[in-house]
């Protein structure tokens, strides 16, 4: 048996004055949309902000549903927005955010599974990485180059085939 190791970097920014403007602005965009989820349920509002390569801001929040598992995450909803609107497109980067109801959210938001999977298949569909911003509405912002980097060992296409 070989014991193997994965690793991946990824960028903590405590000062969001640290930020590039586009991604302060995309940060921004994603808490907007954050704000328009509908979340009655649990109250946990999530909103996703993605910079196409060709400029476009696209937006996505969670949509819950009283039959739980039809809701959709705001990172589906904002995939599939950008897929209709602009096919073949590919994602600069994409910022999440969450609100909560009871407190400011402070720790960094990541994916769901499912997500994970739908980001890395929309990274292979357009054959460009999505780089990813995750927060809350305040604290530390986490950056990472590539959303396969929170998924190592993807399930993609060639395994069908």
């Amino acid at each position: 048996m070989k014991k193997e190791l994965y690793q991946f970097e990824y960028y903590r920014v405590s000062e969001r004055t640290e930020l590039a403007a586009k991604d302060f602005a995309l940060l921004d965009a994603a808490s907007r949309a954050a704000q328009q989820a509908y979340a009655p349920y649990s109250n946990f509002k999530v909103g996703a902000a993605a910079m196409l390569v060709n400029g476009e801001v696209i937006l996505g929040s969670n949509q819950e549903n009283a039959s739980y598992p039809v809701g959709i995450c705001a990172e589906r909803v904002l995939l599939g927005n950008a897929a209709v609107q602009f096919p073949g497109v590919a994602i600069e980067s994409l910022a999440i955010t969450y609100l909560r109801a009871d407190r400011k959210s402070s720790e960094p938001l990541s994916p769901c599974g499912m997500c994970r999977q739908a980001l890395t298949e929309y990274e292979s569909r357009v054959h460009q990485p999505i780089r990813l911003l995750l927060a809350g509405e305040v604290g530390d912002v986490l950056i990472l180059n590539q959303a396969q980097a929170l998924l190592p060992f993807v399930f993609q296409s060639q395994h069908l085939f």
